[in-house]
């Protein structure tokens, strides 16, 4: 029997697929022909000029003018255009809200950070979150008006509403609608999510686990997180608390550096946000009794670790954080106390992303969005370029 004609469904399913490949292989990339786009997205030529001829009329892509010299008839040669849209990402922390502008491509075109503390009003908060995404826009020569998705990550536990459903870090921000009060400030769309989350996108989107499948990534500072990386997919669980190993007391991880902050090689007055900065020093120039510290704090950051590991099995462990600079100390007792409990010990890394993990994962997964919204990935054909995103609330939890 033979196969029955797509239906119209079917077709404009496809349509969406082929747009998004197209989309897909130009972002990033220099400007490519038709020969060179169906090769990458293994479309005909025929149908490769046809998904280029819709998306320039779209506006997503332009052709691109023929390079000087060329003899004969040039190829066309085509380009995504980044520049056509702006996303922001935000890190908000106890102690710092950093922000990061960039087009559609993910290329980071300024940042801004503003100094907070754990006991800063909420209000006093947001007016800094405001700023720092002021001051980014001021910078690019922008308006709130080109950008088509912001997103927040946070400390806390995040629900799938985009409000923060706990915080230990940060006084008085659980139970903020922070979804809803972004939504006051953008007008597009906002996406929330836990901090620890998106730093583990960034590192499997642009840092040391591209190319893995499965990965732990843990922030070592002083508070304790993770975030997880399922079959290449950012796991939230049911919820959006996978990973909140800091939840269950057994894990001690609610303490974050207290181990090195108690230190006795810490001198009487050193501000507590330096105090484990000084021990980790002091550990690689080998003081022992900064050495015994720094066993202890990792024995509690291998015990959370060790119980994801053997639940996920994961084939990377990235060490991120502020602790990260301090890796080569961290890094091998690390490597012993999981040896110790796990059948296959993963293989460990430490991010390349530094401060700027979280702001690039939100980046990241604000640009997935937009592809998902855009090009058809939750219903209907690709959409022309917009002046701007509408503005809508999302907690991406709940997708």
């Amino acid at each position: 029997m033979s196969n029955p004609p797509p239906s119209g469904g079917d077709l404009s399913r496809l349509r969406q697929l082929n747009s998004l490949a197209a989309i897909r292989a130009l972002r990033g990339a220099e400007p490519l022909t038709l020969s060179v786009l169906a090769e990458r997205t293994g479309l005909s030529r025929p149908s490769t000029k046809d998904v280029m001829d819709e998306l320039v009329g779209l506006g997503w892509v332009e052709e691109v003018a023929p390079v000087g010299g060329t003899m004969g008839r040039p190829a066309r040669r085509y380009r995504f255009r980044a520049d056509g849209g702006h996303v922001v990402g935000i890190d908000i922390g106890a102690h710092k809200v950093l922000a990061a502008l960039a087009d559609l491509d993910g290329n980071v075109l300024a940042e801004t950070r503003h100094t907070v503390d754990p006991d800063t009003p909420t209000e006093a908060r947001l007016d800094a979150i405001d700023k720092a995404v002021s001051g980014c826009l001021a910078l690019a020569g922008l308006t709130r008006e080109d950008l088509w998705a912001v997103t927040a990550g946070t400390t806390g536990l995040v629900d799938p509403k985009g409000r923060i459903a706990l915080s230990t870090a940060i006084l008085n921000w659980s139970g903020v609608d922070l979804a809803g009060r972004l939504a006051r400030m953008f007008p597009c769309r906002v996406l929330v999510e836990n901090d620890s989350k998106l730093a583990a996108l960034a590192e499997w989107q642009r840092g040391v686990a591209r190319g893995a499948s499965d990965v732990l990534f843990l922030h070592a500072g002083r508070r304790t997180g993770a975030g997880l990386i399922v079959d290449g997919k950012l796991h939230r669980g049911f919820a959006g608390s996978a990973g909140e190993i800091s939840l269950l007391p057994l894990s001690q991880w609610s303490a974050g550096s207290a181990p090195l902050d108690d230190s006795p090689v810490v001198p009487k007055g050193t501000p507590p946000q330096d105090a484990a900065r000084y021990v980790l020093s002091a550990a690689r120039d080998g003081n022992s009794a900064a050495m015994e510290s720094v066993e202890r704090y990792v024995e509690v950051l291998a015990l959370g670790a060790a119980m994801m590991v053997l639940t996920v099995d994961p084939e990377l462990v990235i060490l991120g954080g502020s602790f990260s600079r301090a890796a080569d100390v961290l890094l091998p007792p690390l490597r012993r106390r999981l040896a110790e409990v796990c059948m296959r010990p993963p293989e460990l890394r430490t991010s390349t992303l530094g401060d700027e993990c979280v702001v690039l994962g939100g980046i990241g997964l604000a640009i997935n969005h937009l592809d998902s919204r855009l090009f058809g990935a939750e219903g209907g054909s690709a959409t022309p370029l917009p002046q701007h995103a509408d503005a809508k609330v999302t907690s991406i939890a709940s997708r």
